[in-house]
C-alpha cells in the first residue's frame, strides 16, 4: 500500500517515440518531457501534429499564389478580382471584412471540431482518417516520421 509493492511501473520514454531524427537526434531543449508523463507528452504531440498541418498548409498558400492565381472574383460586391489581390503579407489589406469573418468562422468550426481529445487515445493527430497510412510497419513509420518533419520545418517557415 505504501510503496512496498513487488510491482514495478514502466516509465514513458519520450526519446523512443515518433520525431527523434537525425541531425538532432531527441531535441527538448526546455525539457518539457522530463516528467516522463505520457499524457502530457501525447497532448504536446498532438498540438504539434495539429500546428505542424496548419504550418504547412499556411506554407503552400504562400507559395501557391506565385504561380496559380484562381479565375473570377473574390468578391463580386466589391468588384475585386483574385487576380488584383497580391502575394504575401500585402494581400491582408486587400481582403473584404466579411471575408475575414467567413475564414474566422471556417477556422472556428474546424479547430471545434477536431483535435480536443485525440490524444486521449493513444494516437495523437488520428481524427478518423487515414491519410498516412500503409500495411507495412516500417513505412508508416517513415511516413508519419515525415509528416512530423515537415511540419517542424513548416513551422520555422
Amino acid at each position: 500500500f505504501f510503496g512496498g509493492s513487488s510491482e514495478s511501473y514502466k516509465s514513458f520514454d519520450a526519446t523512443t517515440e515518433l520525431g527523434v531524427q537525425q541531425p538532432l537526434g531527441f531535441w527538448d531543449p526546455l525539457g518539457f518531457s522530463k516528467d516522463g508523463n505520457e499524457a502530457n507528452f501525447n497532448r504536446r504531440r498532438s498540438v504539434e501534429l495539429k500546428h505542424g498541418r496548419i504550418a504547412m498548409a499556411a506554407t503552400m498558400g504562400y507559395i501557391v499564389p506565385e504561380f496559380v492565381k484562381l479565375p473570377g472574383y473574390l468578391s463580386p460586391s466589391e468588384g475585386l478580382k483574385f487576380s488584383d489581390v497580391p502575394n504575401g503579407l500585402p494581400a491582408l489589406s486587400k481582403v473584404p471584412a466579411l471575408g475575414w469573418v467567413q475564414i474566422a468562422f471556417f477556422i472556428g468550426v474546424v479547430e471545434g471540431s477536431f483535435g480536443f481529445d485525440d490524444y486521449k487515445n493513444g494516437t495523437p493527430g488520428q481524427y478518423g482518417w487515414k491519410v498516412l497510412t500503409s500495411s507495412d510497419p516500417a513505412e508508416k513509420t517513415k511516413k508519419l516520421s515525415a509528416e512530423i518533419a515537415n511540419g517542424r520545418l513548416a513551422m520555422m517557415a
